[in-house]
């Protein structure tokens, strides 16, 4: 399924390929970017509360979800930051959705795509994202070190995401200072909260961000404990009939 995204992320890349002089302009003239892994680092655990209409695992979530009333309930709950699908063919999303986010808080945004080119770097930074995932199972080590290169030259933050130790290690050494470990195994789609357990303490000098997998006030807890400083949650919030008061339950378990 990993090669069956990117393979569609490969060609949308190329259909964008005759704009990429536009798209260069519009990042270097976008407003400053809000400080996406500053929000993380304040203390205490902190919640990425993601906008998410649909997975391959899970298939629809939310469908006809309102990106802007959405952010605007995980504002009030206390979340440091936002997390939008923009993947359209496999996550419904968009970067229409991350714009209307944005526009409806004073949170920074995180644009969660697959992102394989730095033209996806330049799309994001021109909708006004102020972080982007950059994940090491879907890049050669070359590409993983360019592109993170590219989303700190344009003034982003960069999530980089890991599954297993060599990953981790991969986050390590091309320099990140905000290193995601994904609980979900993207080849089989099972979440374990004690990947993430187990790999915290091989994540060194950074921002630990723990990222799928937790749903309750218990396992935010479980992260907090292992030494993250942030929690990204995406199905539970989208699910919950209080996505507030969730976003308010999962800080306060790790107080």
């Amino acid at each position: 399924m990993l090669e069956e995204i990117l393979e569609s992320t490969r060609r949308r890349v190329k259909e964008m390929k005759p704009a990429a002089g536009q798209l260069a302009a519009a990042a270097r003239e976008a407003p400053p970017p809000r400080g996406f892994a500053a929000a993380l680092a304040r203390g205490g655990l902190q919640v990425i509360a993601e906008i998410k209409r649909m997975s391959p695992s899970a298939g629809p979530i939310a469908p006809h979800l309102d990106p802007a009333k959405q952010a605007k309930l995980y504002e009030n709950g206390g979340a440091a930051a936002l997390s939008v699908l923009t993947e359209p063919h496999y996550f419904a999303g968009s970067l229409e959705d991350l714009q209307s986010a944005r526009a409806a808080v004073d949170l920074p945004v995180l644009r969660k795509d697959f992102i394989v080119d730095e033209l996806q770097i330049h799309e994001a930074r021109a909708a006004g994202a102020d972080a982007i995932l950059l994940i090491v199972a879907a890049l050669d080590r070359g590409q993983l070190s360019d592109l993170h290169a590219a989303g700190i030259g344009l003034g982003l933050d960069v999530l980089v995401e890991a599954h297993n130790q060599d990953e981790v290690e991969a986050a390590n050494r091309c320099g990140a200072n905000l290193v995601g470990v994904n609980n979900r195994d993207l080849h089989t789609f099972h979440t374990d909260l004690s990947t993430a357990e187990t790999l915290a303490p091989l994540v060194v000098g950074t921002v630990r961000v723990a990222e799928s997998g937790v749903s309750s006030p218990a396992g935010a807890a479980r992260m907090a404990a292992a030494g993250y400083h942030a929690i990204l949650v995406g199905e539970a919030l989208v699910r919950s009939d209080d996505p507030a008061g969730l976003v308010s339950a999962l800080k306060a378990a790790a107080q």
